[in-house]
C-alpha cells in the first residue's frame, strides 16, 4: 500500500512539473509589436529579444497573411529552447540596395535547441538581383544578399518552411552542429543564377531529409570542414545537382568526410551527383567517405561525374593539377536516363589520384542505349552492371 502511495504521489509530482512547464511557456505573436505597411522588421526583432530573454520555451509566431522584412539578424544564447512559427508569407525588397549591403536576408546564430517551423514562405524577390549578376564575368562582381544564414547552431531543426526566389544562395549553413532540414522547400526558376540551394561548410551532423529543392545553381553544395552529412529522400532540379566543393581554392581548407546522399531523384539538371576541385591553386585538403546510393537521375547531362579540372569561364589554368586527395567514392545503385553518352566523367589529378573508387550497379541509359564511362588518374573498382573506363582521348562522344 505504502508502494502504491509513493508511485502515485512521484506520478503527480512529475505531472505537476510539467503542468509549470507548459504554464510558463512564452507565446510572442509578431502582431504585438505592429506592422507599419505590413512591415514587421522592428516586430520581428522586439519579437526575438522577448522570446529569447525567456527561461522557458518560448515561440514567435507570424500568423497567415502578406508582410514585408528588411534585413534581420539575431543571435543569442537564449535562456531556452526557442520556437518561430511563420504561416505567412514574408517579402523581401526586391531592389537589393534595400537590404544595405546584407549578406544575407534572414541571419540566426549562437543559438541551441531552435526550431523553425511551419507553412510560411520567405520570398527573396530575387529576379531583378538575377538580371544584374554579373559573377560569372567578373570575379568583383556584386553578390547580393542570400535568403537565410544559420550560423553556430546546436540541435536545430527547420521543418517545412519554403525559401523562395533567393537574390543569392537560398541558405548557408556555418559551423552547425546536429541540425536538420526536414519538408524544407526551396523554389526559383532555373534562370535564377548562382542561387545554391542548400551550402554547408563548417558543419557536423547536418541533415537534409524529405526536402524539394527546385533552382538555379547545386541543389546540395559542401564547403570545406563537414564531417557527417545526410542528404536523403531529396527532389532536385532543374540546374546542377549535389556538389561537393568546389575545392582547394583557397589554402588552409579543412578535411571533408562521410557524406552519404541516399533515395534522391536529380532531374533536368547539368550535373547529378559530383565532387569538384580547383587546378592551379594552393589548396590542398581531403576528400574522403562519399557514398552516392539509391539515386534515379532523369535527362542529367552529366549524372557522375568528380572533375578535378574544375575551372569555369577560364578563371585558372588547369596546367597544375589540384592538391585535393580524393578517397573512398562509392556510387551504387545509380539508375535512369542521362541526356548525353558520357554519363560517367572521373577526371582525378595527377598529383593525387582518386583512391578506393566504386562504381556498383549503375544503370543508366542514353537514348534507350548503353552510357561509357571516362576516367583519368583513378582505377575505379566495379561491381555488378557499370560502364567501363576508357580515357578522354579514346572515349567516344
Amino acid at each position: 500500500m505504502a508502494l502504491k502511495i509513493s508511485i502515485i504521489v512521484a506520478f503527480s509530482f512529475l505531472l505537476m512539473l510539467a503542468t509549470t512547464y507548459v504554464a510558463q511557456s512564452l507565446t510572442v505573436d509578431i502582431k504585438k509589436f505592429g506592422a507599419p505597411n505590413g512591415d514587421i522588421t522592428q516586430a520581428f526583432l522586439n519579437a526575438w529579444k522577448e522570446a529569447c530573454a525567456s527561461t522557458s520555451f518560448a515561440k514567435i509566431v507570424i500568423p497567415k497573411g502578406m508582410y514585408k522584412m528588411r534585413e534581420v539578424d539575431v543571435k543569442g544564447p537564449c535562456k531556452a529552447p526557442i520556437e518561430i512559427q511563420v504561416d505567412g508569407t514574408i517579402q523581401a525588397p526586391a531592389d537589393p540596395k534595400q537590404l544595405h549591403g546584407a549578406d544575407k536576408w534572414v541571419t540566426i546564430g549562437y543559438v541551441s535547441h531552435f526550431t523553425f517551423s511551419g507553412h510560411g514562405i520567405f520570398d527573396g524577390q530575387g529576379a531583378y538581383a538575377w538580371k544584374a549578376n554579373d559573377c560569372g564575368l567578373n570575379q568583383n562582381c556584386v553578390r547580393h544578399s542570400m535568403n537565410f544564414g544559420f550560423n553556430f547552431l546546436n540541435h536545430s531543426t527547420v521543418r517545412d518552411i519554403t525559401s523562395k526566389d533567393s537574390k543569392n544562395f537560398h541558405v548557408n549553413v556555418l559551423a552547425c552542429n546536429n541540425f536538420t532540414f526536414d519538408g524544407f522547400k526551396i523554389i526559383a526558376p532555373a534562370t535564377s543564377i548562382n542561387t545554391d540551394g542548400i551550402h554547408i561548410g563548417r558543419s557536423t551532423n547536418v541533415k537534409v531529409l524529405n526536402t524539394k529543392i527546385a533552382t538555379g545553381d547545386d541543389c546540395v553544395s559542401l564547403g570545406d570542414g563537414n564531417t557527417h552529412l545526410v542528404v536523403k529522400n531529396v527532389e532536385c532540379g532543374p540546374r546542377h545537382g549535389i556538389s561537393v566543393g568546389s575545392l582547394g581554392r583557397y589554402d588552409k581548407e579543412d578535411p571533408v568526410d562521410d557524406f552519404l546522399v541516399k533515395n534522391v531523384t536529380i532531374r533536368g539538371t547539368q550535373n547529378g551527383v559530383r565532387i569538384k576541385s580547383w587546378p592551379s591553386y594552393p589548396g590542398q585538403t581531403t576528400v574522403t567517405n562519399m557514398r552516392f546510393e539509391d539515386i534515379t537521375m532523369v535527362d542529367v547531362s552529366n549524372p557522375i561525374i568528380i572533375d578535378q579540372e574544375y575551372c569555369p569561364w577560364n578563371q585558372c589554368s588547369k596546367k597544375i593539377p589540384s592538391k585535393v586527395k580524393i578517397s573512398q567514392v562509392t556510387f551504387k545503385n545509380i539508375r535512369g536516363t542521362s541526356a548525353t553518352k558520357e554519363a560517367v566523367k572521373l577526371i582525378c589529378s595527377k598529383s593525387y589520384p582518386c583512391q578506393g573508387v566504386e562504381l556498383s550497379e549503375i544503370n543508366l541509359t542514353y537514348k534507350g542505349g548503353p552510357v561509357t564511362a571516362i576516367c583519368t588518374n583513378v582505377n575505379p573498382k566495379v561491381i555488378g552492371k557499370a560502364p567501363r573506363c576508357t580515357s578522354p582521348s579514346s572515349s567516344s562522344s
